[in-house]
């Protein structure tokens, strides 16, 4: 019997928030897409005109077992910058903005109080997340996927972005990250 759970996450790019969860412990998949718009079967083109109103978004597989749901969405919450609205960094558009999303696994008390433990922890910051969905989960074109672990480390601006929020996910969650 399959007892994995799975979240729906956007918190910007998805290729770094994908980078970030492949190294958690627990985690068994990581997939990147599409969630919260209007077009069916969205395309990345589509996606980043910021027109079909789709979130950049990551599905995560976890046991929960061996980590448990809140740790997963606090993960998601302190590596990426809860409080910037539709925007990570330089990327900016309702694409990137930071999202939890309403499913079987996740309910609408689990995401309120990960935002809450955040804003709790940030004084005087603001987290800007929404809670959406459900929503129809399109996954991103094959060649987005596992995109760190290839084409990213040639990608100028993963090599900028990635990094620092795969040390931060080593500093501010030491406990939960894979061991090589």
């Amino acid at each position: 019997m399959n007892t994995n759970k799975q979240a729906i996450v956007a918190g910007g790019c998805f290729w770094c928030t994908e980078a970030v969860f492949r190294d958690v412990v627990g985690v068994s998949e990581v997939e990147s897409g599409y969630i919260g718009g209007s077009t069916e079967n969205p395309t990345y083109r589509e996606v980043c005109s910021g027109n079909s109103g789709h979130a950049e978004a990551i599905r995560v597989t976890f046991d929960p077992d061996a980590i448990a749901l809140a740790e997963i969405l606090d993960v998601f919450m302190g590596t990426h910058d809860p409080s910037q609205l539709n925007r990570q960094g330089n990327d900016v558009g309702t694409q990137y903005r930071s999202a939890i999303f309403l499913s079987d696994d996740l309910d609408r008390a689990d995401a309120e109080a990960a935002i809450a433990r955040w804003n709790a922890e940030h004084p005087g910051q603001q987290a800007v997340t929404t809670i959406e969905g459900p929503a129809t989960w399109y996954p991103a074109e094959d060649y987005h996927q596992e995109y760190w672990e290839g084409e990213g480390q040639r990608n100028p601006y993963c090599l900028a972005v990635i990094p620092p929020k795969l040390q931060k996910l080593r500093k501010s969650f030491a406990a939960r990250v894979k061991q090589d």
